[in-house]
């Protein structure tokens, strides 16, 4: 009976034993659909499918050598912001695909995917700049535009706006119209002024949006929330100048 019993035992201790997710990694799968999700240099990677019974360690190799990241975790996206410091560098990501608690003597290496590759200069996505200020006299529309901020610091811990990065290579561009015309003029500028001649008697609406000069994709950014003058509100206006 005593001995039936110790059959039955290593019976199951077998079982459980080929069970055991780590075996030939036959329960882990490699990540699939991985993607860079980029906007004003902010960088999420992401991919498929949920783990289960395993975990996920990052890797980004840019031009030295693979640097881990959310290591073992059991998400589906990482942010790799801070790991592509150099915004003109080419960067890919491998994602491992990890049994947490391994065998011993498991030295395999553990499966991975590769991602396409980033360049967070060409690439990234450029996000809404915002509106400053702006005003509307004797004839001219006056808008200041501030320029989207980035992830990235400065030494002394202040944020770097896109126009750290892209410098010379980052123009803007005002659309403005009549209001409540549907003819739009356009004017241009590489720095974050705007000064345009109108007709002091109409009230005019306008926005901007960004445009990365070098690049053939990707080149506009988001567009401006729309803003609107109004001659019979000037004292407004100046207020609005003043408490942007």
């Amino acid at each position: 009976m005593a001995a039936a019993r110790v059959a039955q035992a290593l019976l199951l201790c077998a079982l459980l034993f080929q069970l055991r997710p780590s075996l030939g990694n036959s329960a882990i799968q490699t990540a699939i659909n991985i993607t860079w999700s980029s906007i004003n240099f902010k960088t999420i990677l992401e991919w498929e499918p949920k783990p289960v019974n395993y975990v996920y360690t990052v890797e980004i190799d840019g031009q030295s050598e693979w640097k881990k990241t959310c290591v073992h975790t059991t998400k589906t996206e990482c942010d790799v912001t801070y790991m592509l410091q150099n915004a003109k560098d080419t960067y890919t990501a491998r994602i491992l695909s990890e049994v947490p608690l391994r065998e011993i003597g498991d030295f395999d290496d553990p499966p991975y995917a590769v991602s396409p590759t980033f360049v967070p200069y060409v690439q990234t996505l450029i996000g809404k700049p915002t509106i400053k200020s702006f005003e509307q006299k004797h004839g001219v529309l006056k808008v200041v535009i501030d320029d989207p901020l980035t992830p990235y610091r400065f030494l002394n811990s202040s944020f770097k706006t896109i126009r750290d990065i892209f410098t010379d290579d980052l123009e803007y561009t005002l659309f403005y119209w009549k209001d409540k015309s549907t003819g739009r003029k356009e004017a241009k500028t590489r720095s974050n002024e705007f000064k345009v001649n109108v007709d002091k008697e109409k009230n005019y609406c306008f926005y901007a949006q960004a445009t990365i000069l070098s690049r053939t994709e990707n080149r506009k950014g988001e567009k401006s929330f729309e803003r609107c003058t109004s001659k019979n509100r000037e004292s407004l206006d100046g207020m609005y100048w003043m408490m942007q």
